[in-house]
């Protein structure tokens, strides 16, 4: 399903579900089947010391719905990152934190059915992604928080999934970082948002 596509879909279905439960209980069971094809994603990416003047990073995470953008944020961190992986680690933990939020206040509002599975956030840095499926680490990356961290127990509950995407498929580099003109667009037009510019 085309990325328009998916903006048409998700429009639809949230029209029906609004339909349900104001006035047509007759339509559960077909809601609920459609509802099965819809998915929430997350993308977490940090810039690295990014800030000249303090050398914080920023962090940046996103999440989806059928190719819709539902939830995302653009922070500069709180303290100074030592490591691209310490950097990408923090965006990742608030990543995780908001995507298990989030993943509880969909499953309240009853909207897909498929919330129950690991909610999967893409990061485009591989020692992250080890890092949150294994109780092992690096030397270089023994000085992060311990707070951070969480963030691999909350993979061992089954809340999250951490995997590796592409750096040219990562939707969350527009909230941490300037980039070419074309590039901008081009995650733009994934994001769908691209038709409000």
């Amino acid at each position: 399903m085309g990325t328009n596509e998916g903006y048409l879909y998700a429009s639809a279905i949230g029209s029906l579900i609004y339909a349900l439960v104001c006035t047509r209980p007759d339509i559960a069971f077909a809601m609920g089947m459609l509802r099965r094809y819809q998915k929430v994603v997350g993308y977490s990416d940090p810039d690295f010391v990014g800030c000249i003047d303090s050398r914080k990073s920023t962090s940046g995470y996103n999440f989806m719905i059928a190719s819709g953008v539902v939830s995302w944020r653009s922070v500069k961190q709180t303290s100074i990152a030592t490591s691209t992986v310490e950097a990408e680690f923090v965006s990742c933990f608030e990543a995780t934190s908001q995507g298990v939020w989030l993943k509880s206040f969909i499953s309240r509002l009853r909207i897909i059915d498929s919330i129950s599975k690991p909610l999967k956030i893409y990061s485009d840095n591989s020692a992250v992604v080890f890092m949150a499926r294994n109780n092992k680490s690096k030397s270089q990356s023994k000085h992060i928080g311990i707070k951070y961290l969480s963030t691999r127990e909350r993979v061992e509950e089954g809340k999250v999934v951490i995997r590796h995407i592409n750096t040219k498929l990562m939707l969350a580099d527009p909230l941490t970082k300037g980039m070419p003109p074309k590039n901008f667009k081009d995650h733009v037009a994934r994001m769908e948002i691209g038709h409000m510019m």
